[in-house]
This record gives C-alpha cells, sequence and structure tokens, in this order.
C-alpha cells in the first residue's frame, strides 16, 4: 500500500463510527508518514467534575494519535508504554494534539505528543512507545 493509501486508510478507521476515539470524540485530521494530528471535540462526557477536560480524555486524545503516528510508515501497533505530563487545565471547545516521532523502529518506536487548547496554550505533553506488530 502506498504511504498516502495507508494514511487515509488510518484516518478512515480512526474516524469510523463505533470506534472507541470516535465515540469519545476524538477526530483524526491528518496523518502523514512521521507526523500525526487529532482534536478532542471537548462536550459534556470528556468533563471531569471541576469543569476541565477529565485527563483520561487526554490521554485517550494522545494515545490515539501517537498510535497513528507510529503507524503512519505502515503495519499497526499497540501500546507498551506512556507518560503524560500535566502542565495546566484544559479547558475550551477543543484540545488539539501533535505527534511526531523520537524513534520509528521496527520493534519499539517511540512517539512525542503535545496537547494544546484552542488558545494555542501547550495543556499536556508525552511520551508514547509502541510495539510495531509486524
Amino acid at each position: 500500500m502506498a504511504p498516502e493509501e495507508h494514511s487515509d486508510y488510518i484516518v478512515h478507521s480512526v474516524n469510523t463510527p463505533h470506534q472507541f476515539s470516535y465515540e469519545n470524540g476524538i477526530l483524526l485530521t491528518e496523518v502523514e508518514p512521521g507526523y500525526a494530528r487529532g482534536e478532542l471535540n471537548v462536550g459534556p462526557n470528556s468533563i471531569n467534575p471541576h469543569g476541565n477536560v477529565h485527563g483520561g480524555a487526554l490521554a485517550t486524545l494522545a494515545d490515539t494519535v501517537g498510535g497513528c503516528c507510529a503507524c503512519s510508515k505502515g503495519g499497526s501497533c499497540v501500546t507498551a508504554n506512556c507518560t503524560l505530563e500535566f502542565l495546566r487545565p484544559a479547558t475550551g471547545p477543543k484540545i488539539i494534539c501533535e505527534a511526531t516521532p523520537k524513534k520509528m523502529g521496527r520493534t519499539l518506536s517511540v512517539i512525542q505528543v503535545v496537547l494544546t487548547n484552542d488558545q494555542n496554550m501547550v495543556v499536556a505533553t508525552g511520551t508514547y512507545t509502541f510495539f510495531m506488530a509486524q
């Protein structure tokens, strides 16, 4: 499969109803080799008791977009490890995640994620490690 066909396949797969990320308000907006971008459309189901975006919703966004970045050159993957640093309360109608590789490997890929709010303020950063299926 050509790289652009694989990217289209990833976007279509993630943005399909009844997929976990889709049902949780996540929309994958861009995938190209070595890069992925997606957004969380904040709704009542993604808010914590303090009125901010729940950390689990941010982690779901980061894991989804990070995994798409890891698979952006082909193949499939599963999360092996992750860290996420919550830097400030996440607020606003949309949270955006961009993912870039630190290392793209045959067995493990390490992906850096940066999450920003609609005012372009960084709300969280993290590192996700993915096991690459052959």
